[in-house]
């Protein structure tokens, strides 16, 4: 079942995003982000934070009462920007994924955006092609990745995003 999070999911949420991204834990999946960044992906304070601005909203995937995915949405003019989108690395590659974008891009046509718009690190050829085959396209902006917030992580190389955009019917 895919429904909106809330503040009391912030624990699980952080438990889920850092094991999805960072970590040998982030090693069993294929989205891991180990070998390019040190840390961790978020803390429970940035969460905390995300449910504070408007227009932001982080849909979550359970399986019983337990948070095996997550994706957080953000409104900017017609477009609805995706973040933070992670699965249980011990069951990525099952369609919960897929399942999670399209929730996301229902969320963006209920919010009457035009497109959905992401960032990726550039070296994530495997998730930029996944995105690719789920209709999102190069932009060919590149965005200097910014570390301001410890808590984001610590870059082993200089790293940067692309942007990705899918035009909604």
């Amino acid at each position: 079942m895919i429904a909106k999070a809330t503040v009391t999911d912030v624990p699980a949420l952080n438990k889920l995003v850092n094991s999805a991204y960072r970590g040998d834990s982030s090693r069993k999946g294929w989205t891991t982000e180990a070998d390019l960044l040190d840390g961790t992906r978020t803390d429970e304070q940035a969460l905390r934070d995300f449910f504070l601005k408007p227009d932001s909203i982080i849909l979550k995937y359970l399986d019983g009462e337990k948070i095996i995915g997550c994706v957080r949405l953000v409104k900017h003019g017609s477009q609805l920007y995706l973040g933070m989108f992670a699965v249980d690395p011990t069951i990525q590659n099952t369609g919960i994924g897929k399942k999670m974008l399209l929730a996301a891009e229902d969320e963006a046509r209920k919010q009457n955006c035009k497109s959905m718009d992401m960032t990726v690190i550039s070296e994530r050829t495997e998730l930029i092609n996944w995105y690719k085959r789920n209709g999102y396209v190069e932009m060919g902006e590149k965005k200097p990745m910014v570390f301001d917030n410890p808590s984001g992580g610590i870059p082993k190389k200089d790293l940067y995003f692309i942007t990705l955009e899918k035009f909604l019917d």
